[in-house]
Protein backbone atom coordinates (compact mmCIF):
# COMPACT_ATOMS: atom_id res chain seq x y z
CA UNK A 1 0.00 0.00 0.00
CA UNK A 2 2.74 2.22 1.03
CA UNK A 3 5.22 1.54 -2.08
CA UNK A 4 1.95 2.06 -4.41
CA UNK A 5 1.06 5.68 -2.13
CA UNK A 6 4.36 6.84 -3.48
CA UNK A 7 3.84 5.76 -7.31
CA UNK A 8 0.47 7.61 -7.20
CA UNK A 9 1.74 10.67 -5.46
CA UNK A 10 4.26 10.72 -7.73
CA UNK A 11 2.54 9.94 -11.21
CA UNK A 12 -0.04 13.31 -9.67
CA UNK A 13 2.10 15.82 -8.89
CA UNK A 14 4.48 15.29 -12.22
CA UNK A 15 6.53 17.82 -12.75
CA UNK A 16 5.39 20.01 -9.61
CA UNK A 17 8.67 21.53 -7.82
CA UNK A 18 9.36 22.48 -4.48
CA UNK A 19 9.11 26.50 -4.87
CA UNK A 20 12.37 27.31 -3.43
CA UNK A 21 14.98 24.68 -4.07
CA UNK A 22 13.52 23.49 -7.47
CA UNK A 23 13.78 19.60 -6.24
CA UNK A 24 11.06 17.51 -7.87
CA UNK A 25 7.99 17.56 -4.96
CA UNK A 26 7.30 14.33 -4.13
CA UNK A 27 10.60 14.80 -2.23
CA UNK A 28 8.46 16.76 0.30
CA UNK A 29 6.80 13.92 0.91
CA UNK A 30 8.87 11.13 1.25
CA UNK A 31 10.14 13.81 3.97
CA UNK A 32 6.56 13.59 5.68
CA UNK A 33 6.12 10.05 5.00
CA UNK A 34 9.90 9.39 6.45
CA UNK A 35 9.20 11.58 9.97
CA UNK A 36 5.90 9.77 10.62
CA UNK A 37 7.69 6.25 9.83
CA UNK A 38 10.04 7.34 12.73
CA UNK A 39 7.49 7.35 15.20
CA UNK A 40 4.40 4.98 16.20
CA UNK A 41 2.37 4.32 12.87
CA UNK A 42 0.25 2.61 10.56
CA UNK A 43 0.64 1.68 6.84
CA UNK A 44 -2.31 4.39 6.14
CA UNK A 45 -0.39 6.88 8.08
CA UNK A 46 2.29 6.37 6.19
CA UNK A 47 0.75 5.88 2.53
CA UNK A 48 -1.78 9.68 3.64
CA UNK A 49 1.56 11.13 4.52
CA UNK A 50 2.81 10.49 0.59
CA UNK A 51 -0.84 11.36 -0.55
CA UNK A 52 -1.41 14.68 2.19
CA UNK A 53 -1.05 17.14 -0.75
CA UNK A 54 -2.64 15.23 -3.65
CA UNK A 55 -6.28 16.76 -3.40
CA UNK A 56 -5.32 20.13 -2.85
CA UNK A 57 -2.31 20.31 -5.31
CA UNK A 58 -3.42 17.77 -8.34
CA UNK A 59 -6.50 17.05 -10.42
CA UNK A 60 -7.15 13.53 -7.87
CA UNK A 61 -10.28 13.72 -5.86
CA UNK A 62 -10.80 12.70 -2.79
CA UNK A 63 -13.25 9.91 -4.67
CA UNK A 64 -9.99 8.43 -6.25
CA UNK A 65 -7.79 8.28 -3.56
CA UNK A 66 -11.05 6.35 -1.62
CA UNK A 67 -11.80 3.80 -4.49
CA UNK A 68 -7.57 3.21 -4.71
CA UNK A 69 -6.24 3.21 -1.53
CA UNK A 70 -9.55 2.60 0.86
CA UNK A 71 -11.59 4.59 3.60
CA UNK A 72 -9.25 5.00 5.92
CA UNK A 73 -6.63 6.49 3.93
CA UNK A 74 -9.19 8.59 2.09
CA UNK A 75 -10.25 10.03 6.10
CA UNK A 76 -6.63 11.01 6.77
CA UNK A 77 -6.13 12.55 3.39
CA UNK A 78 -10.05 14.17 3.74
CA UNK A 79 -8.36 15.54 7.26
CA UNK A 80 -5.58 16.96 5.54
CA UNK A 81 -6.53 18.54 2.94
CA UNK A 82 -6.86 22.75 3.77
CA UNK A 83 -10.49 23.36 3.45
CA UNK A 84 -9.89 27.39 3.51
CA UNK A 85 -8.18 27.78 0.28
CA UNK A 86 -8.23 31.05 -1.59
CA UNK A 87 -10.31 29.50 -4.27
CA UNK A 88 -12.95 28.27 -2.14
CA UNK A 89 -13.07 31.80 0.19
CA UNK A 90 -12.02 34.23 -1.62
CA UNK A 91 -13.56 36.97 0.47
CA UNK A 92 -11.44 36.02 3.75
CA UNK A 93 -8.04 37.14 3.52
CA UNK A 94 -5.10 35.13 4.32
CA UNK A 95 -4.91 35.45 8.13
CA UNK A 96 -8.94 34.81 8.04
CA UNK A 97 -8.64 31.65 6.47
CA UNK A 98 -5.52 30.25 8.15
CA UNK A 99 -7.38 31.08 11.38
CA UNK A 100 -10.12 29.09 10.38
CA UNK A 101 -8.15 26.58 9.47
CA UNK A 102 -6.38 26.36 12.87
CA UNK A 103 -9.85 25.65 14.19
CA UNK A 104 -11.32 23.14 11.93
CA UNK A 105 -7.40 21.30 12.03
CA UNK A 106 -7.92 21.17 15.84
CA UNK A 107 -10.84 18.38 15.39
CA UNK A 108 -8.35 16.21 13.44
CA UNK A 109 -7.75 12.54 14.92
CA UNK A 110 -4.35 12.07 16.34
CA UNK A 111 -3.29 10.14 13.33
CA UNK A 112 -3.60 13.13 10.75
CA UNK A 113 -2.21 15.62 14.19
CA UNK A 114 1.00 13.45 13.57
CA UNK A 115 1.02 13.62 10.03
CA UNK A 116 0.50 17.54 9.80
CA UNK A 117 3.46 17.87 12.54
CA UNK A 118 5.90 16.01 10.23
CA UNK A 119 4.52 18.42 7.55
CA UNK A 120 5.23 21.14 9.84
CA UNK A 121 8.67 20.37 10.31
CA UNK A 122 9.38 20.40 6.68
CA UNK A 123 7.88 23.12 5.40
CA UNK A 124 9.13 25.17 8.50
CA UNK A 125 13.05 24.57 7.87
CA UNK A 126 12.50 25.32 4.04
CA UNK A 127 10.58 28.31 4.02
CA UNK A 128 12.97 29.67 7.08
CA UNK A 129 15.89 28.70 5.39
CA UNK A 130 14.89 30.37 1.76
CA UNK A 131 12.29 33.02 2.16
CA UNK A 132 12.65 35.19 5.63
CA UNK A 133 10.06 37.52 4.33
CA UNK A 134 7.15 34.90 3.84
CA UNK A 135 8.85 33.52 6.78
CA UNK A 136 7.35 36.45 9.08
CA UNK A 137 4.19 35.39 8.25
CA UNK A 138 4.57 31.50 8.23
CA UNK A 139 5.97 31.07 10.93
CA UNK A 140 3.67 32.69 13.63
CA UNK A 141 0.83 30.66 11.43
CA UNK A 142 2.45 27.53 12.28
CA UNK A 143 2.98 28.35 16.26
CA UNK A 144 -0.74 28.57 16.20
CA UNK A 145 -1.54 25.65 14.13
CA UNK A 146 1.56 23.73 16.58
CA UNK A 147 -0.55 24.85 19.15
CA UNK A 148 -3.66 22.43 18.69
CA UNK A 149 -1.85 19.48 17.31
CA UNK A 150 -0.69 18.40 20.98
CA UNK A 151 -2.82 15.09 20.47
CA UNK A 152 -0.71 14.49 17.66
CA UNK A 153 2.66 11.97 18.47
CA UNK A 154 4.52 14.13 21.20
CA UNK A 155 8.08 13.12 19.80
CA UNK A 156 7.05 14.89 16.60
CA UNK A 157 5.06 17.43 17.99
CA UNK A 158 8.21 18.91 20.16
CA UNK A 159 9.96 18.58 17.01
CA UNK A 160 7.51 20.95 15.39
CA UNK A 161 7.48 23.32 18.37
CA UNK A 162 10.92 23.18 18.57
CA UNK A 163 11.53 24.22 14.39
CA UNK A 164 9.05 27.38 15.28
CA UNK A 165 10.42 28.29 17.95
CA UNK A 166 13.93 28.15 15.97
CA UNK A 167 12.22 29.91 13.51
CA UNK A 168 10.71 32.34 15.42
CA UNK A 169 14.96 33.13 17.05
CA UNK A 170 16.48 33.27 13.54
CA UNK A 171 13.45 36.04 12.39
CA UNK A 172 14.27 37.87 15.52
CA UNK A 173 17.99 38.13 15.10
CA UNK A 174 17.20 39.65 11.36
CA UNK A 175 15.33 42.97 11.25
CA UNK A 176 12.75 42.73 8.05
CA UNK A 177 13.66 44.71 4.86
CA UNK A 178 11.36 47.35 6.19
CA UNK A 179 12.79 47.66 9.84
CA UNK A 180 16.22 47.90 8.14
CA UNK A 181 15.15 50.18 5.50
CA UNK A 182 13.52 52.68 8.05
CA UNK A 183 16.34 52.32 10.24
CA UNK A 184 19.09 53.24 7.85
CA UNK A 185 21.26 55.82 7.74
CA UNK A 186 21.49 55.86 3.76
CA UNK A 187 19.50 58.89 3.01
CA UNK A 188 19.99 58.57 -1.05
Amino acid sequence: MEKDALEFATRAHGDQQRKYTEEPYVEHLKRVAETVRSVPHTPEMISAAYLHDVVEDTPVTLDEVKEKFGEKVSSLVHELTDEYMKSNYPHLNRRKRKEKEVERQAGMSAEAKTIKLADVIDNTMDIVRNDRNFARKYVPEMEALTSVLKEGDPKLYQRAVSEVQKGKEILKKEKSPKDRSKNSNYHG
